[in-house]
């Protein structure tokens, strides 16, 4: 029997990855795995990252100063996931390759201003709140096309795709119909060719779900428990 070990759930997780883009005739390789390790230490991201892990995603700019201190030696890609503060986005865009989660404008341009600064375009993700909870961050569905016009117009900031967070159901079925919608605006906003916008990410999935949401078009999926086993409250 296999032992549990971040290792096995690793090669258990890209298996189900794999297994769930050949289903939808998608090429595994096009979706990209990302390792969320909100509360995870270092060495056990470290084990990961030898396992195979590329892309890293934290949730708070101080825990991940830490880590990415911590963890400078390795060849690995750090995404942003979390709710990102105006006032943290100056070490954001020093730190992050890519921001999952910008959702208004007056971030995007903080984080212009600061990605100007040190001379580097900042890959970002537009957060859509595609279920209209009051208590998720992400711009209304209906809103989003006319803020990604605004913050297309920033020379510093280079939108790559959508990101969503749909309502928590221990049900995957139940959670499609969100990870449709956000792939249906991706295409309104294709279709709108708005210049300067990239639309090829959809971050969208985690350990739950993330079937379902390569079903329904995610590129990228942000998984933590499945890798790393429930997460320690403290």
């Amino acid at each position: 029997m296999m032992t549990d070990t971040i290792e096995s759930r690793l090669k258990m997780v890209r298996d189900r990855i794999a297994n769930a883009a050949i289903a939808c005739n998608r090429d595994p390789e096009s979706i990209r795995l990302v390792a969320a390790t909100k509360t995870v230490p270092a060495d056990r991201i470290r084990v990961a990252i030898r396992a195979g892990i590329r892309d890293v995603g934290e949730n708070y700019v101080q825990e991940a100063r830490e880590k990415i201190e911590s963890l400078k030696d390795e060849e690995v890609s750090w995404h942003f996931i979390g709710r990102l503060q105006t006032n943290k986005a100056k070490y954001a865009v020093r730190m992050f390759d890519l921001i999952h989660s910008v959702d208004s404008l007056k971030l995007a341009n903080e984080l212009n201003k600061r990605a100007a600064k040190i001379e580097k375009v900042q890959k970002i993700l537009i957060q859509v709140n595609i279920s209209g909870e009051k208590t998720k961050s992400g711009i209304e569905t209906e809103r989003a096309i006319d803020l990604v016009r605004q913050i297309a117009a920033l020379g510093n900031i280079a939108i790559c795709g959508l990101m969503t967070l749909p309502p928590y159901f221990n049900a995957p079925e139940k959670v499609r119909p969100y990870f449709k919608s956000l792939k249906i605006l991706q295409e309104r906003i294709r279709d709108a060719d708005i210049p300067n916008v990239g639309m090829d990410e959809l971050s969208m999935g985690m350990s739950g779900d993330f079937e379902t949401a390569i079903e329904e078009g995610a590129t990228i999926v942000r998984i933590g428990t499945a890798i790393f086993g429930e997460r320690k409250i403290h």
